[in-house]
């Protein structure tokens, strides 16, 4: 991120809306000298906003056994095998 820093500038060479910013401390003096140091903002991303090229991103998009997030989950989670040793057979 590129920055413009300017250094020692003179409250009174200030904006009157920057100053007005500054409080009522720094306000009062007109003498005082300030570092001004001026930032681009990032802008915020939407959702609609973004794109990749990835050819793996989003590949279960369409998959309809994982449209109910917890169910599938909780499939993945379940033992093999029952506790009396016969086989599981989820759904």
């Amino acid at each position: 991120m590129n920055a413009i820093v300017i250094e020692h500038v003179p409250m009174a060479e200030l904006p009157q809306a920057w100053r007005d910013k500054l409080g009522q401390g720094l306000a009062a003096s007109t003498s005082a000298r300030v570092t001004v140091r001026i930032e681009q903002e990032l802008s915020t991303v939407q959702a609609e906003e973004f794109v990749t090229d990835d050819p793996a991103f989003g590949i279960w998009r369409d998959r309809e056994d994982t449209a109910d997030v917890e169910a599938y989950v909780r499939r993945l989670r379940a033992p093999r095998f029952n506790p009396d040793g016969s086989r599981n057979d989820l759904p």
